[in-house]
């Protein structure tokens, strides 16, 4: 691990007053959750998303959707907070973090401490019905659908589709709004197990750089905002975030 570039991006935290993260499927991978677009790991490399994972396919054969969901849905509940969601949610508490914008669909944010989580792609703690549009909490079908593999269906008769969002799908304009707010606001933006190639959050470095705000990129691959960062790091994200935070904590105890 590079000293020097943890005590640089502690540096760059401790001169912030406003920072944002945004992290994406490599934040969860330490804690056994699957990326989506690692060569040969990662779950696109088994199976086409337009056939599991879009709102076509979910209106036409939502079994598809639920048949594929199961596995990783079961793998999600038993995931636990790693090393570097726990440091995040640290560097919150700390009053330094303003938000996390996050791809990810794990709560993983929420259940390390995290308070203020802008979920672009959804979450799993509600559905809709597809027919009457009522909201229930997932948990009322989800011990039975994992267990018999059966999709859920509302009192109506309507198929109740988790509040995810899948491909041919508006993101949550709340969030999204908010999500470029922070982009907008922020003086440091940390990117945490993202690869940037995903669209609108592949645009949130941009709204930062084109403003003069340094960029922190931790990610286990090179992205395509690597040359314009201020510090990019390539080393285990469990290791790194939590030695960064740290550095930081240092610096503020020197100073008092």
């Amino acid at each position: 691990m590079d000293q020097q570039a943890v005590q640089q991006a502690a540096q760059l935290i401790n001169q912030a007053h406003h920072v944002v993260a945004l992290t994406g499927a490599g934040h969860s991978t330490p804690s056994g959750v699957p990326d989506f677009r690692s060569t040969g790991s990662g779950l696109w490399s088994r199976v086409d998303p337009m056939v599991v994972a879009s709102i076509e396919v979910f209106q036409q054969y939502p079994r598809a959707f639920f048949d594929w969901s199961r596995p990783l849905t079961r793998l999600i509940m038993d995931a636990q907070p790693n090393a570097a969601h726990v440091a995040l949610a640290r560097l919150e508490h700390m009053g330094k973090l303003k938000a996390v914008i996050t791809q990810n669909i794990d709560e993983l944010h929420q259940r390390a401490g995290s308070r203020r989580v802008l979920e672009l792609h959804g979450h799993m703690r509600e559905s809709t019905c597809r027919q009457c549009g009522q909201v229930v909490a997932t948990e009322t079908f989800l011990d039975e659908w994992l267990a018999t593999g059966n999709v859920p269906y509302c009192e109506c008769g309507g198929i109740l589709k988790p509040n995810v969002i899948l491909f041919g799908e508006m993101l949550p304009r709340d969030v999204l709004a908010a999500a470029q707010v922070e982009a907008m606001a922020c003086d440091l933006m940390l990117v945490i197990g993202s690869s940037l190639t995903v669209m609108p959050a592949a645009t949130f470095p941009e709204i930062a750089l084109e403003r003069n705000v340094p960029v922190i990129i931790l990610n286990r691959d090179p992205t395509h905002y690597d040359q314009r960062a201020t510090v990019v790091m390539h080393d285990d994200l469990e290791i790194t975030l939590p030695a960064i935070v740290a550095a930081f904590e240092e610096l503020g105890n020197k100073e008092r």
